[in-house]
């Protein structure tokens, strides 16, 4: 069952996972570097318009749209 309370992004950095909310706030896990986090934090900022537009047609059962990854 889908958990539609929060909006949650899931990190995978060196075999360590997190989730993490669209303010950056890490819900669970860890990703054991300070510079991943950082990184994935500034990734949602960048990125927040585009995370929550997804987040809506998730919600719809419909297909979500890429999102460009950290480079």
């Amino acid at each position: 069952m889908m958990n539609t309370t929060h909006h949650t992004i899931h990190v995978e950095y060196s075999g360590n996972k997190a989730m993490f909310d669209f303010q950056g706030n890490i819900l669970k896990g860890n990703l054991s570097s300070k510079t991943a986090t950082k990184l994935v934090r500034e990734w949602i900022d960048l990125h927040t318009l585009e995370l929550e537009n997804d987040w809506k047609l998730a919600m719809q059962n419909k297909v979500i749209n890429k999102i460009e990854p950290l480079k």
